[in-house]
């Protein structure tokens, strides 16, 4: 149910400033959000670089009547602020807390869910065409970032605007930057920009454009001369990502996003290196052994670490931009011409290129290795992030092979594995660290389709795929201290399934287990199940995971919990379902 449309007092507060007070109201919210987010963490350097820019929509639109749309949501924090929930911000990202992303059921101002870069601009023209055809009146503003303005979903909408007749304005947040900085010729062309004759009046939009967007006054001055909006306007602002707040200014890819880790120096990091690490680091080693092995990122190279190799080998790495379905076509390309592409996309993010990978990677049968980097639940970003659900929708497509690491040596291996197989390959892995193992040894082949016992029992067996092994081994070994034996198979594989050792597994128990990092709808358990039903075999099958529903925000190991996915939750799920 949508929030309450009632004016909140914080909004009330900005509308009742005089023009020339509103410098000293955006620098007293600045501060706030600084304090606020190092004491609790989220979204850092994009918020304080649209202060002005919000402080000024709101105070010359008519909010909520008027709508106003965030592409991703990262730089929306005041606008929540001033939204009615000041008093909850603390609880931004953290379970049970408010969405660190535009969120409908939220609140009535937030009139349309955000996660996902590049697609503003169509539900912006979207809402305007409606109410043209409803007979309403009222403003329809679309706010994106130049790094958002490279996905290609953004181009298809300002190709559909410009010819529309509507009153849709579409704001251009530019500080040259994504999480990293921005690739690509558009990011040279928006930097030169001129104010008359260009791109977007070409294609017969209203052009506007203010080059000091933390000139509060400027920008209220520029929004009260262009409304209402006539007709499809672009309005291009020039802003600075982490402005006033120095350490965020330098280095602003560091400052994305941040945890009270970064100011509480007692904060003790955990032990054992990052999947992220060992992927970055094992792709260089890899592409120093052979050398027609390249990399691909949208917009990502920090993120996946694939910067440790772009350091050494710019050539050999290719940053597209927020670009999913080019990144997956590009690389199809790459690997027609005989190059080995590892082609690393948040799992999230994967979603967005469903169709490329079907079409041109997967029916062509090429040679492209995807890395799924943030598997799983992916903790305070929430439901826009989960990685939830590429298990189920991979499966399902022919000649391709997916692979889940237990650790990270087992994800160093895969790699190496991945570079001899002769068709497309997944490789999954969640966000941080798995089991502290050393990784760092010479590459060893993985069989193909082949998975692996850790442990044998005679009560019960858990068949689990990826870091779910060391939840599975760890499960098994306090159940042992019941006298509950348990068995634990490592899948490695989830397609192809291991038929000869899952024949082991069904002659040796009644009863099984399956636990993933995925939802339960179509996922690992159930081609497990599906392979027990084809072999007509009649064991008691229990498939766990997450339910059908959007697994909402909160930290990974809180998540894990809730869902019964964690040692405890295990413990107790296989204590209930054992006689």
């Amino acid at each position: 149910m949508k929030g309450t449309s009632q004016i909140p007092q914080e909004l009330l507060d900005l509308r009742a400033q005089g023009v020339s007070e509103l410098s000293d109201f955006c620098e007293s919210y600045r501060q706030y959000i600084i304090d606020e987010v190092l004491q609790h963490g989220g979204h850092f350097s994009a918020n304080l670089g649209t202060i002005e820019l919000t402080v000024a929509l709101h105070y010359v639109l008519n909010t909520p009547n008027d709508q106003l749309i965030w592409d991703v949501g990262h730089q929306a924090y005041l606008h929540k602020i001033l939204t009615g929930r000041k008093a909850n911000f603390h609880s931004i990202r953290k379970k049970d807390g408010i969405s660190g992303f535009p969120k409908q059921s939220e609140s009535a101002f937030d009139v349309f869910g955000t996660g996902h870069s590049s697609t503003s601009i169509s539900a912006a023209l979207g809402l305007a065409e409606a109410d043209k055809l409803l007979g309403i009146k009222r403003e329809h503003v679309a706010v994106i970032g130049d790094g958002s303005l490279t996905g290609g979903m953004a181009w298809e909408a300002l190709n559909n605007a410009a010819h529309s007749d509507t009153n849709v304005l579409i704001i251009i947040n530019d500080n040259q930057m994504g999480i990293d900085p921005n690739a690509g010729a558009l990011n040279q062309y928006l930097n030169n920009l001129a104010d008359r004759s260009n791109f977007f009046t070409d294609l017969g939009f209203d052009f506007h454009q203010t080059k000091d967007g933390h000139d509060v006054e400027a920008l209220v001055a520029k929004l009260k001369s262009i409304t209402p909006i006539q007709k499809p306007t672009v309005w291009h602002i020039k802003t600075i990502k982490g402005k006033g707040y120095q350490p965020a200014e330098s280095e602003q890819t560091k400052w994305h996003a941040v945890k009270y880790v970064k100011i509480d120096e007692e904060e003790k990091p955990q032990s054992g290196d990052k999947f992220q690490t060992v992927f970055g680091q094992t792709l260089l080693d890899l592409a120093k052994q052979n050398d027609k092995i390249v990399g691909i990122t949208p917009a990502m190279p920090s993120g996946s670490s694939m910067n440790i190799m772009m350091q050494q080998m710019p050539d050999r790495c290719f940053d597209v931009g927020i670009a999913e379905q080019h990144a997956v076509t590009f690389s199809a390309g790459l690997a027609t011409n005989g190059l080995i592409p590892f082609c690393n996309v948040y799992s999230t993010f994967f979603q967005r290129a469903y169709d490329q990978v079907i079409h041109d990677v997967c029916l062509q049968n090429l040679h492209v290795v995807f890395c799924l980097d943030r598997a799983g639940v992916v903790g305070e970003d929430g439901p826009t992030h989960h990685g939830v659900f590429d298990i189920a929708f991979l499966r399902c497509i022919p000649n391709l092979t997916i692979m889940a690491p237990s650790d990270a040596l087992e994800l160093r291996n895969m790699m190496f594995t991945a570079t001899k197989i002769k068709h497309p390959v997944a490789i999954r892995y969640p966000k941080g660290q798995g089991p502290d193992v050393e990784w760092k040894k010479p590459f060893e082949d993985i069989a193909l389709g082949k998975g692996r016992w850790m442990r044998q029992g005679t009560n019960i067996c858990i068949v689990a795929v990826g870091t779910m092994v060391q939840t599975a081994m760890d499960a098994a070994n306090l159940l042992t201290e019941e006298d509950i034996s348990v068995s634990v198979v490592d899948a490695r594989f989830i397609k192809p399934l291991d038929a000869e050792l899952l024949d082991h597994v069904f002659d040796q128990h009644q009863t099984v287990v399956t636990i993933e990092d995925g939802c339960r709808t179509a996922g690992f358990g159930s081609a497990v199940i599906e392979y027990a039903q084809e072999k007509d075999v009649h064991v008691n099958i229990h498939v766990l995971g997450y339910p059908d529903e959007f697994v909402n925000h909160a930290s990974r190991e809180e998540l894990l919990s809730e869902y019964g996915l964690d040692v405890t939750g295990l413990v107790q799920q296989i204590r209930t379902i054992l006689p």
